[in-house]
């Protein structure tokens, strides 16, 4: 077995709880913002929609990733779960995140995602908006990398 097929768990079919630790997961690994590392989580054939874009297998995941970091400063994203059933996850998130202007936006959307057996995602549908936000307005203030366990998510923040 090779790192691109080992079980990556938890698996399908998810529990609440697994489903929310799969969730957390993907924040996390979002957050650290190191492409190679979100990459890995998916099929090497996974299939995504990005807003407009469409994404085909890792390689385009990874610099799709790269792009968006370079423009997307500041970024600092929660997720929260929406539902699951067998291989499937909804997810709602929002995410912070300046121009090089210095402009801040929170970005809203929602994800649909989809698990092979192996606990690796083959299918993400995401649709985004991004509401421009004055410094004053932000919410996420946590250190770059993983938001503490300790900061509230999107229902205590009221979005």
């Amino acid at each position: 077995m090779t790192l691109q097929t080992a079980p990556r768990a938890p698996l399908p079919p998810f529990s609440f709880e697994d489903a929310v630790q799969k969730v957390r997961m993907a924040e996390d690994a979002w957050n650290s913002r190191d492409p190679a590392k979100v990459a890995m989580a998916y099929t090497p054939d996974t299939r995504w929609r990005n807003r407009d874009t469409f994404l085909n297998g890792r390689t385009e995941v990874q610099a799709f990733l790269t792009d968006k970091w370079a423009k997307e400063n500041g970024y600092r994203l929660i997720k929260e779960i929406w539902a699951h059933a067998g291989n499937r996850i909804a997810v709602r998130f929002c995410y912070e995140w300046h121009d090089e202007d210095g402009q801040w936006f929170r970005a809203h959307g929602n994800e649909n995602w989809a698990f092979d057996a192996n606990g690796y995602m083959a299918v993400r549908h995401a649709s985004i908006n991004d509401v421009p936000i004055a410094d004053a307005e932000r919410l996420f203030h946590w250190p770059q990398g993983r938001r503490p366990d300790d900061h509230p998510g999107l229902t205590k923040l009221r979005l």
